[in-house]
């Protein structure tokens, strides 16, 4: 399916790599997932969010995680280890923008740079289907979690992030 909503590098790497997907549009403005969720009555517990990591002290070094959003990144523990730095923040939006090419509330592990590592939470792939951004704040795409598979850099992590208790 050929979609002018998406990035055009997002678009292109879904072409190339046959990834069976729904491009969806979305008002930027709801573009969070939170928002997202509330307005087009999407599931936390199927949306999926592409967070972008990296060590605060030394040489830089960057990952992309894809967690539920009903879950928590394990940052401080299986993020940090696995990146293999003494101290690691999320990264903010001009250097997701500068490593990505996307925005907050777009950020898609479609068209991520080969350089940057894909860990995918083991939760995620347990959906049938899940909803991720689609390299902008205008689009979003629907698609089974394994299709992210056919990425190059991408690795299913087990215990890469927690449920959030719910309140």
């Amino acid at each position: 399916m050929t979609s002018t909503l998406l990035h055009p590098q997002v678009q292109t790497v879904l072409q190339s790599l046959s990834i069976e997907h729904k491009a969806l549009a979305c008002d930027p403005a709801l573009a969070d997932t939170a928002e997202f969720c509330e307005k087009y009555g999407y599931k936390p517990e199927q949306s999926a969010n592409a967070l972008v990591v990296g060590s605060t002290k030394g040489e830089p070094v960057y990952a992309c995680c894809v967690v539920l959003a009903n879950c928590r990144l394990d940052v401080n523990k299986t993020v940090r280890k696995k990146l293999g730095v003494r101290r690691i923040s999320f990264a903010n939006p001009e250097t997701t923008k500068e490593l990505t090419g996307m925005e907050l509330g777009g950020v898609t592990p479609i068209a991520l740079p080969d350089t940057l590592p894909l860990w995918i939470d083991s939760r995620v792939m347990e959906c049938d289907e899940i909803i991720l951004g689609g390299g902008n704040r205008s689009s979003k795409l629907l698609l089974p979690p394994d299709e992210m598979l056919k990425l190059p850099n991408a690795e299913v992590v087990q215990g890469l992030a927690g449920l959030i208790p719910e309140a």
